[in-house]
């Protein structure tokens, strides 16, 4: 596996967990270039995880199930439609069905949803990259630098968070918490696929998007550029949001 030209002082064999997580935030190549060599993933998975459970709890507690369920409902012209077919007892009964399972859903889905897309990612972009950029990776430097990846959901979550304690909960769109894309602009009836476009161009998916990319370069540089590294990840992302943004048209 070749190695990238950097200095001792900038990737000690020794740094711990912390400093990475700091280190992907403000020295990435460096850093990344250490995870590569050394990988390890428990600590940004463990924060992720607890940031996630934490939004889910104050979502719950400060905004509530039942209104998290009727702005959803509020943005969706199809579930509308439904409604609107149903007598007004009918549609209590369907508001109190939701609301039996969609707190559980949430919490079950905080709790095993990171290592569970983490998991799924770090695998599909390790075939990618080892059929594509012939870098011979493990499963275990692509769990890593996924995880690491992942720390600007970290800092969205964290903000989401002082943002519910502070916001008045009415105002506060489950969906786009942060406001960290243009689907903040639309008003409730816009159309569902053009909720999932903007919604997709947010600022924290392109940050982890271009940690991946120096991630991944950083496993075997001379292989797998940043930019080609990008390029795959860029194009994965791009199918997925045009998956969902049609899927989204076809039944709105």
């Amino acid at each position: 596996m070749a190695t990238t030209t950097v200095s001792p002082a900038e990737t000690p064999e020794s740094v711990n967990s912390i400093g990475r997580i700091f280190g992907v935030l403000f020295s990435p190549k460096a850093t990344f270039a250490s995870i590569a060599r050394r990988p390890t993933w428990f600590l940004p998975l463990l924060l992720i995880t607890l940031v996630s459970i934490g939004a889910a709890v104050l979502i719950g507690q400060r905004i509530g199930w039942r209104a998290v369920i009727e702005q959803q409902v509020a943005k969706n012209p199809a579930a509308q439609r439904q409604l609107e077919q149903l007598t007004p007892q009918q549609r209590q009964q369907a508001l109190e069905a939701q609301m039996k399972y969609v707190g559980i859903a949430v919490y079950v889905a905080s709790v095993a949803g990171p290592a569970i897309i983490i998991l799924v990612v770090a695998a599909a972009l390790l075939g990618l990259f080892n059929l594509v950029g012939g870098v011979s990776m493990r499963f275990a430097t692509s769990v890593g630098i996924v995880a690491y990846a992942w720390m600007p959901r970290v800092i969205y979550g964290l903000l989401a968070i002082v943002i519910l304690f502070l916001k008045d909960p009415q105002t506060v769109d489950v969906q786009n918490i942060v406001a960290s894309n243009p689907a903040v602009f639309l008003s409730d009836g816009a159309a569902s696929w053009l909720v999932m476009l903007l919604g997709a161009l947010d600022l924290f998916s392109f940050w982890a998007m271009l940690l991946l990319a120096v991630g991944y370069s950083a496993v075997n540089p001379k292989k797998l550029s940043f930019a080609k590294a990008f390029a795959v990840i860029f194009g994965i992302w791009l199918v997925i949001v045009l998956a969902r943004v049609g899927l989204a048209a076809v039944f709105s």
